[in-house]
């Protein structure tokens, strides 16, 4: 199995390692130009660079995707290595101007590549970096886990895990060691923000009844909430205008496993109003291009016999 080691910026890792396990992160790259090819469950460790040189922690690849920094924000918070969006933009601009990165036109984007059951590590476990890491590079390197130095790696980092007890379920074990048993790659599901993420882009950034495109106004709702088991998938979600979603949510919209949308006539008869949503009653929602991404109508059809408010 192949993992990514990446050169880290040590204020996105300073700020993040004040805990030692987060569920989910996002390690953003302050140009969105260059794409990112590592599969789902790839492990991925932070490398930190010059005066340290040190393997600092790692996680596990969920997905990469190109944001606006204001979405990356809102789906993340300080799981984007800063307390604050203004601190965030700040990270971002220093290192632009350090590498004389150029702001691309219209809404500045990030490569965002989001990780799952990231660990970091106090300075006590901080690994050698690879004896063969280049100088001066600044862009992630694949190792092969199974030997050499990405086994040394892997294999440090899965026993400070463990010390740590917060050993993430990255791989069913690791390759020639008996206590691990055979390596294998594992994907990883999603957290909740890159189930966010994932379903505004399934659906092309628009609302799946408006194809109302403005960002800040669309929400990725739950068919099914997490709280009733619900999965973070995409077929278990909806790219919706926020005033839909919290409708939807209270069960006066439904989607009905033909994939149409139904209005609640209690909306009218409670609210003496409605009048901006029943012209949508009946009418097909857009779909992601996606099969594998409908929405499921299993799903659907717990929305309308649980949440729906019909009669």
């Amino acid at each position: 199995m192949q993992g990514r080691i990446a050169p880290t910026d040590f204020d996105w890792f300073q700020h993040l390692a004040r805990e030692t396990y987060w569920d989910e992160v996002n390690f953003w790259k302050p140009s969105a130009t260059r794409g990112f090819g590592a599969a789902p469950g790839t492990p991925f460790f932070f490398k930190l660079k010059s005066p340290y040189n040190a393997i600092a922690g790692f996680g596990q690849v969920a997905r990469f995707d190109r944001l606006p920094e204001l979405l990356a924000w809102d789906c993340f918070g300080e799981a984007n290595g800063a307390g604050s969006y203004a601190g965030m933009r700040r990270q971002i601009q220093r290192i632009r101007d350090r590498n004389k990165i150029q702001d691309a036109r219209g809404v500045p984007q990030i490569g965002c590549i989001l990780l799952r059951h990231a660990v970091f590590f106090p300075r006590e476990q901080w690994i050698r970096q690879p004896a063969d890491w280049p100088a001066r590079n600044l862009i992630d390197k694949i190792y092969d886990l199974s030997h050499g130095e990405g086994q040394r790696i892997w294999r440090a980092c899965l026993e400070n895990a463990i010390e740590l007890g917060v050993s993430p379920d990255l791989a069913d074990g690791e390759a020639d060691g008996p206590r691990f048993g055979t390596l294998q790659l594992v994907a990883p599901r999603l957290g909740q923000g890159t189930f966010r993420v994932a379903v505004t882009e399934a659906y092309d950034r628009a609302c799946a009844v408006t194809r109302e495109h403005s960002l800040p106004a669309l929400d990725a709702a739950h068919i099914k909430p997490f709280v009733e088991r619900g999965p973070h998938e995409i077929p278990n979600g909806l790219l919706l205008r926020a005033d839909l979603h919290r409708l939807f949510d209270k069960g006066y919209l439904t989607v009905t496993p033909d994939r149409r949308l139904e209005v609640s006539p209690r909306l009218r008869t409670e609210y003496e109003n409605g009048h901006t949503y029943y012209p949508h009653h009946g009418r097909r929602i857009t779909l992601p291009a996606d099969p594998l991404m409908h929405p499921n109508p299993n799903f659907l059809r717990w929305h309308n016999e649980n949440v729906y408010l019909g009669g």
